[in-house]
């Protein structure tokens, strides 16, 4: 599969990297460092979906996706069905 020129393809995972560590407070709040969110134009009052994957019944991994990326991503999967199953 090849890599999409104006989005991220993270089928092959050769763009996944650690891009920062963060700490969780005693209020279990995090910040995202300035770098990163102007990296990912992320801006205040920004919505992240929060995506989660479990191994022997616990959470091992978590990512955080733009709610725009993630509308595209089940528009791109459903609109092709949604057309089959009006037609």
């Amino acid at each position: 599969m090849e890599k999409k020129q104006n989005g991220c393809d993270c089928v092959s995972n050769s763009c996944c990297k650690v891009e920062a560590m963060v700490s969780v407070d005693e209020r279990g709040q995090m910040v995202l460092p300035k770098e990163l969110r102007e990296k990912a134009d992320i801006r205040p009052g920004d919505k992240l979906a929060v995506v989660s994957w479990e191994r022997d019944g616990k959470v091992c991994c978590i990512a955080l996706l733009k709610s725009e990326e993630l509308v595209k991503m089940v528009k791109d999967v459903l609109g092709p069905l949604m057309k089959d199953v009006l037609s």
